[in-house]
C-alpha cells in the first residue's frame, strides 16, 4: 500500500470511529438500551475493571504519589515557591496524572479485551445475526460496555484522588492539624467550580473513548479470523493517540 493509501485509511478509520462515537450516543439515550442483560453485563465489567482492582490501583497511586509530591515540594521550596508546593502538587498529581493513569489502566487491563471480543463477534457472524433478528447491537452490547468503562475510569479516578489528597497533607503537614486552614484554603483555589467541571469532562472522554475506540477498531475486522490481530492492534494505538490528544487538549485549554 502506498503512502496516500495508507494515509487515507488511516483517516476512515477516524471518520469510522467518530461515526460509531455518534450512533452509541445515540442508543445511549434509548430507554431500551436500559434492561435487566445490559446492566448485567455493565456491572461485569465494572466489576471486573473498577471494583476487582481499586485496592491494588488506589494502593499504587498512594505510594506513586507520595514520591512525585516530596519531589515537587521539595523543588518548589528549593526555588523559593513553597507558598506554592501543595498548589503545584494538585494540579500536577490530582487534577492530570491520576486521571491519565487511570484510563491508562482501565485501557490496558480492557481495551485490548473489548476490542478482541468484539471482533470475534464479527468473525463468528454473531453481529450479522444479530442485525438479522432485528436486534441492535449497540443497545445490547455495546453501550452496556461503554457506560461500564467511563463509571471504571471515573470511579478509580475518584477514589485514587481522595486517598491522595490525604496523603498530600500527610506529606506537607504530617499528623499535625495545625494545617488545615491552610489545607483547605489551597484546595478551595485549585478545585474552583470550572476546575471541577473540567476535572469531571476529561474523566468521561477518558472512560468513553478507553471502550469507544476499540469498538470502533473490532468492526474494522471481517468474516477472516486473521483480520482480528489487525484490529487490535489498530485499535489499541488509536486508543493510546486519543488518550494523549484529551490530555494535551485539556492541558492547552487551562494553560496556554
Amino acid at each position: 500500500m502506498s503512502a496516500l493509501g495508507e494515509t487515507l485509511a488511516w483517516f476512515r478509520a477516524w471518520g469510522r470511529a467518530a461515526l460509531f462515537a455518534s450512533a452509541a450516543a445515540a442508543a445511549a439515550l434509548s430507554l431500551s438500551a436500559y434492561t435487566a442483560r445490559t446492566r448485567a453485563i455493565a456491572m461485569r465489567q465494572i466489576y471486573f475493571n473498577a471494583w476487582h482492582v481499586l485496592p491494588g490501583f488506589t494502593l499504587f497511586m498512594a505510594l506513586l504519589s507520595m514520591v512525585v509530591i516530596r519531589v515537587t515540594i521539595g523543588l518548589a521550596r528549593d526555588y523559593g515557591l513553597a507558598q506554592f508546593a501543595l498548589e503545584l502538587a494538585f494540579r500536577a498529581v490530582v487534577l492530570e496524572l491520576i486521571p491519565l493513569l487511570a484510563a491508562f489502566y482501565v485501557a490496558l487491563r480492557s481495551g485490548a479485551a473489548i476490542v478482541t471480543e468484539v471482533a470475534m463477534m464479527r468473525v463468528s457472524g454473531e453481529l450479522d445475526e444479530l442485525f438479522a433478528a432485528h436486534l441492535d447491537p449497540y443497545e445490547r452490547e455495546f453501550v452496556p460496555r461503554i457506560a461500564a468503562a467511563a463509571i471504571s475510569v471515573f470511579a478509580l479516578t475518584i477514589v485514587s484522588c481522595t486517598v491522595v489528597m490525604g496523603v498530600a497533607y500527610l506529606v506537607t503537614y504530617g499528623a499535625n492539624p495545625s494545617g488545615l486552614d491552610e489545607y483547605s484554603r489551597t484546595v478551595a483555589r485549585v478545585f474552583g467550580p470550572t476546575a471541577i467541571v473540567g476535572f469531571m469532562l476529561k474523566s468521561f472522554l477518558f472512560g468513553a473513548a478507553v471502550a469507544v475506540i476499540p469498538i470502533a477498531a473490532a468492526l474494522d475486522a471481517t468474516r477472516d479470523p486473521e483480520s482480528v490481530p489487525g484490529a487490535v492492534m489498530g485499535g489499541m494505538v488509536r486508543l493510546f493517540v486519543t488518550l494523549a490528544l484529551i490530555e494535551v487538549l485539556s492541558l492547552a485549554v487551562k494553560y496556554v
